[in-house]
């Protein structure tokens, strides 16, 4: 070994030794939060971590920034091989791949080296332009020194690395095979004398290993520690549990060693949620796409994530320094314990702003669950301070005096259904019959004068389709989804197992509803408390029938009509439904152009109804339901398709507020409307 290996030894010794105290240190404060077991189903995290992870799935949903980003990642991945390669020369000189490799792998190795460098070096270039020029406005709220500091020092490892290239392939007798790049700069340096080359490829090669290592070191530090920790975060999370989509997290409410129920800071989170603010890139994303944060309010999921990490870093720091102190903590140490995440980082406004519409989990790159961290939040407001808005607390008290968030008498639930005879489940299980389905009306359905137009329409075309199906009647009651997302877990609890055990009675395996938070709430939430059915959305639904040809429909006539269909997120984010209401509405009404908003599938905007906003008034910025409006609106649409009762009266109180006459209809309106002998269903 020379000088120069000794020295490069000392200095790769202490920067490995800083970064394993760095790691070490950051995995110690994870556990500061809450454990949870992540390692169920490896096969769909491993799916998770190969198309959202190493294939940047995600990331690609915004084609131009997004491959720019891809193209570095992907570009680090094939040059991690070479940089490998370079920390042993570091030790020891002369060593090159070629002498495990075999030629035919080792050409192929040295030609990816040169081709990735410049793979990185020009999105690199353009993400610098973008920072600096360009200046997107989701960029505005968080500082971006450490982006172009971080993208400069990429630029930098791509330069030298090129460089090194260059000054090896100058020296006599130099290998060059598969050297494309090389031998294209090669003519820029004919001036340099050997030595000249030897110099810059030493110089090169130190800038270069120095720089790798500290950019190891700045990491941990940075918000780049995503390079670090977002492929691990990918794998953990929360998207890759069984049917757990948007599932909220489980509570044991009956815990004997429970003191506290949700989260007023760090400790109360789970240490995934901690990861989650390792794993943030402040990309915005998650903010630009949040219909609260679009419309003016407080609230931003990047920042909800960003403060999260904050509070822990000023939390462990804390504590760390009181450790270190011989345990006994300062006033200004205690001052800091004495703060929360909650009031003191996250204030109640951007909290409440949330309507629970996944969009900013869609979107973040790298499976961050924001609603996550909200939800918790809210339940320590709730459940533990009592603290909610006004507003709610009708709905909430109508939900626990009457099971429903409307001050209606149960006895009203099947109004709806006056002389159009359709049976209740006890009344089918008193002549011994069972159905093929229960239509569950839900809330809106059975009460709202404007839903239940929706409810008589659906229940028309499963009469006209022959379908034995049964209602609850009186017996239905609120599953206490509201509750759940307002933060009243104990309430929700007390109303889902009631329904449970209603269900349960009747033995049910197969319920159809045309409410998406029915439908989320009952298939994907209701397991976790023993209610195991088969729930169907009624899109889906009429979609099957109509592929089996049992809904008779009249096709032949009819005025064309563009119609422009609007995503419900607990149907589409929530559940991936998107195909089923467009396939119904092609195949119902062929007479019908089916036009899409500018957002729309998974990138559709919330109308403003979900997380209780569609109990709260709206007194920052624009309204929610005003803008998602203007989307439908601006298709040239003759009628809007809703397939949810939230949606519906969100939807059609922002068109009537433009002053537009466009019918807002249910999916399933439209297809009654066109059942043989039918008349037109009144708007």
């Amino acid at each position: 070994m020379t000088l120069s290996n000794f020295v490069f030894a000392a200095i790769l010794a202490v920067a490995l030794g800083f970064f394993a105290r760095s790691a070490q240190r950051l995995v110690r404060w994870l556990k500061l939060a809450k454990p949870e077991v992540r390692t169920d189903r490896p096969d769909v995290r491993t799916r998770n971590f190969l198309l959202i992870g190493l294939g940047q799935s995600k990331i690609l949903r915004e084609p131009l920034g997004g491959m720019m980003h891809a193209l570095v990642f992907w570009g680090f991945c094939v040059l991690g091989l070479g940089t490998v390669e370079i920390m042993i020369q570091g030790l020891y000189t002369p060593f090159t791949w070629d002498v495990l490799l075999p030629r035919f792998l080792y050409v192929p190795y040295v030609f990816s080296q040169e081709v990735f460098a410049v793979f990185v070096l020009i999105p690199v270039a353009y993400l610098l332009y973008r920072r600096l020029v360009i200046k997107p406005k989701r960029f505005d709220e968080v500082s971006g020194a450490d982006a172009v500091f971080i993208l400069s020092m990429i630029a930098t490892l791509m330069v030298t690395l090129l460089l090194l290239f260059v000054g090896d392939a100058m020296q006599p007798g130099a290998d060059t095979t598969g050297r494309v790049i090389t031998a294209m700069l090669l003519p820029l340096f004919s001036g340099l004398s050997g030595e000249a080359a030897h110099t810059l490829a030493r110089v090169s090669w130190w800038i270069h290993a120095v720089l790798i290592l500290y950019f190891l070191n700045h990491l941990p530090g940075s918000k780049h520690l995503h390079v670090l920790t977002s492929l691990i975060n990918v794998w953990f999370s929360n998207t890759s549990g069984p049917g757990r989509v948007g599932a909220m997290r489980p509570m044991d409410l009956e815990a004997e060693d429970a003191e506290q129920f949700g989260a007023s800071d760090i400790e109360h989170l789970s240490w995934k949620n901690l990861l989650d603010g390792y794993s943030c890139t402040e990309c915005g994303r998650c903010t630009a796409v949040c219909p609260a944060n679009t419309t003016g309010k407080l609230l931003s999921p990047r920042m909800i994530v960003v403060k999260t990490r904050a509070r822990l870093t000023e939390k462990a720091t804390t504590l760390d320094a009181i450790a270190a102190g011989g345990g006994t903590a300062t006033a200004e140490q205690q001052a800091v314990l004495d703060k929360k995440l909650l009031d003191d980082w996250i204030t109640e406004e951007e909290l409440w702003a949330c309507t629970s519409c996944r969009a900013c989990v869609q979107e973040c790159p790298v499976s961050i669950d924001q609603l996550d961290i909200i939800n918790e939040l809210r339940r320590d407001l709730v459940l533990m301070e009592s603290r909610f808005p006004e507003e709610l607390q009708p709905a909430l008290t109508s939900l626990e005096r009457n099971g429903s968030p409307w001050a209606f008498s149960a006895s009203d639930r099947e109004q709806w259904a006056e002389g159009m005879n359709i049976p209740t489940m006890a009344e089918m299980a008193a002549a011994g019959e069972k159905p093929d389905i229960l239509f569950w009306v839900g809330c809106m359905g059975s009460f709202d004068d404007r839903a239940k137009k929706i409810t008589v329409a659906f229940a028309r075309i499963l009469q006209a389709a022959d379908v034995k199906f049964a209602i609850l009647g009186q017996e239905e009651t609120c599953h206490g989804d509201p509750a759940r997302r307002m933060g009243n877990e104990y309430l929700y609890q007390m109303l889902a197992k009631g329904v449970i055990e209603t269900l349960n009675g009747y033995e049910l395996k197969t319920i159809v509803t045309f409410c998406p938070h029915c439908f989320h709430q009952m298939g994907k939430e209701f397991p976790d408390l023993g209610g195991h059915y088969e729930v169907i959305h009624h899109t889906e639904y009429i979609e099957r029938l109509l592929a089996a040809g049992r809904v008779p429909l009249d096709t032949e006539h009819g005025q064309r009509l563009k119609v422009a269909y609007h995503d419900s997120c607990y149907l589409g984010r929530y559940n991936d439904v998107y195909d089923a209401p467009r396939n119904t509405l092609r195949k119902a009404l062929p007479v019908v152009e089916l036009v899409e908003p500018a957002r729309t599938k998974s990138r559709g905007l919330c109308c403003g109804a979900g997380g209780g906003r569609m109990w709260m008034e709206e007194n920052v910025g624009k309204r929610v339901n005003v803008e998602r409006p203007e989307d439908l609106l601006a298709t040239g649409a003759d009628q809007i398709a809703v397939a949810c009762p939230f949606c519906m009266t969100r939807i059609n109180d922002g068109v009537t507020g433009a002053g537009k006459e466009v019918p807002v209809l249910d999916i399933s309106e439209m297809v009654a409307a066109r059942l043989s002998g039918a008349g037109v269903v009144a708007t």
